[in-house]
């Protein structure tokens, strides 16, 4: 028997380390790294960047401060004033819960929390809030590395992860103010993660504390439930509605009128941000607002028949009946032979960002950040090799910066937005195996040895999936 962990190592897979697994600090190095750049980077840009244009106003995520606003209403126990101005809250009440830090650090430095104005071009608030809010919304950072550890990526891989990941979080922190999305985006890649550990409990409080903060992740919902099971399935989806449920009836109970409109009606400005060809069917509000409710229900129900896409598409490749189930290998930091394999895990990451996607098809008026989460969730399987990586990466950077131009005709912007989406996802797609190929040099890993053992073949992406959730 062999007993170098190097030659019992899948191909393309990490190998343990001797002694034990490294300090976490030294595990999490990039995304770690890739946050202080961030930070630096995106303070400098926003406090020196308008200077270049002329201006002397700092360059601040006009988003935030309302949010901010909404969670020191909820640090002084003003519920009732938790979706009323000018926080312009429409997100669950989670989203101001995140910011709660943020702002009792504000308070303690006692500066003054209120929106910019001609008056307060320097914000004194802002080098405080600024750091912490990209500090907050790297989690999303940390989950897909620890993800792509899972996934056996390279080291250099995963840095070109972190660095790809970091670019395009760009547009939800530094340049919008949305950490909610990237916060619930993480969340979300937690309870994958433990999902693909067997782990069903732990991800189902994930799942729901993502949709507290921000309901967006409603739409990979449909994904996840085709791997939990039908028996934990109502427990799933008891413990994943808890978070959320209980926030929102207490906001209701404080403010029933504004919490309610707010949450179903989800106004948005096309005179603002970018309309859709979407726009024309939207329901019109006052003040020359539309309601996008409507749609996200639409996107919700696209997001179904992903769902049952992603399953069809498992259950096409299902092992046929007799075969032999084809024995699972060891991942870093699984639970045990339970485990996701690798390609499993990356065909349910890969069918949630395609989910995540259908918000912006489907959208009357889109914001260029409402483009990143797919972009988020798609980085992490494409790591796996050098050429899906590069392509999806330098996909997504484009899509991040190009969709930053105002254009507000319906077709002309969201078009080439879509398109470019798509080709991402299309880049980052998970490449089949031919499950006749035999991996040279892969063990047996029921017990045979390295002389006179027969070559392991290897299944096909999908076939131990289907074997693993088989009830």
């Amino acid at each position: 028997m062999s007993t170098n962990p190097a030659v019992d190592t899948a191909p393309g897979m990490s190998a343990p380390a001797v002694g034990g697994r490294p300090p976490w600090l030294l595990r999490r190095l990039f995304p770690l790294l890739a946050t202080v750049v961030m930070i630096i980077i995106g303070m400098a840009g926003t406090i020196w960047g308008p200077r270049y244009y002329g201006k002397s106003a700092w360059a601040l995520p006009d988003d935030l401060w309302g949010t901010m606003i909404a969670a020191q209403r909820l640090v002084h126990l003003n519920l009732a004033g938790l979706y009323t101005p000018p926080t312009q809250l429409v997100s669950l009440p989670g989203a101001a819960v995140i910011l709660i830090p943020v702002v009792a650090l504000i308070d303690a430095a006692g500066l003054r929390l209120g929106l910019p104005a001609a008056h307060a071009a320097h914000p004194g608030t802002w080098l405080l809030a600024g750091p912490c809010e990209v500090a907050i919304s790297a989690v999303v950072l940390f989950a897909a590395d620890a993800i792509a550890e899972r996934l056996g990526v390279t080291r250099p891989r995963r840095f070109l992860l972190a660095a790809a990941s970091a670019t395009a979080l760009w547009s939800v922190t530094i340049r919008w103010g949305h950490p909610e999305d990237a916060v619930a985006t993480g969340l979300l890649l937690y309870a994958i993660l433990a999902l693909s550990e067997t782990r069903t409990r732990r991800a189902a409080w994930l799942a729901g504390a993502a949709v507290a903060v921000q309901p967006l992740v409603l739409l990979a919902f449909p994904v996840l439930l085709t791997v939990v099971g039908p028996r934990r399935l109502p427990g799933f989806l008891t413990r994943a509605a808890a978070p959320g449920v209980l926030l929102l009836a207490v906001a209701a109970a404080a403010n029933w009128a504004a919490t309610i409109h707010a949450v179903t009606s989800q106004p948005n400005s096309p005179q603002i941000d970018h309309p859709t060809p979407w726009i024309y069917l939207a329901p019109h509000l006052a003040d020359d607002q539309v309601a996008a409710g409507p749609a996200r229900i639409l996107a919700l129900i696209a997001a179904c028949g992903c769902g049952l896409l992603a399953w069809h598409s498992w259950r096409g490749r299902e092992i046929s009946p007799g075969a032999p189930s084809p024995p699972s290998p060891s991942l870093p930091g699984a639970t045990g032979s339970s485990g996701w394999s690798p390609d499993r895990l990356q065909e349910v990451l890969w069918w949630t960002a395609v989910a995540l996607a259908l918000r912006s098809v489907f959208e009357p008026v889109m914001v260029a950040y409402y483009l990143w989460p797919p972009l988020a969730v798609a980085l992490i399987p494409a790591s796996r090799d050098w050429t899906r990586l590069l392509s999806t990466g330098i996909s997504a950077v484009v899509l991040t910066f190009f969709s930053q131009i105002h254009w507000h005709n319906p077709w002309s912007w969201w078009t080439p937005m879509i398109t470019v989406l798509a080709l991402t996802l299309f880049f980052a797609r998970p490449r089949r195996v031919d499950p006749r190929r035999v991996s040279r040099g892969q063990l047996n890993r029921g017990g045979g040895s390295r002389l006179g053992a027969p070559a392991q073949v290897l299944p096909e992406p999908g076939e131990q999936f289907i074997a693993d959730s088989a009830p």
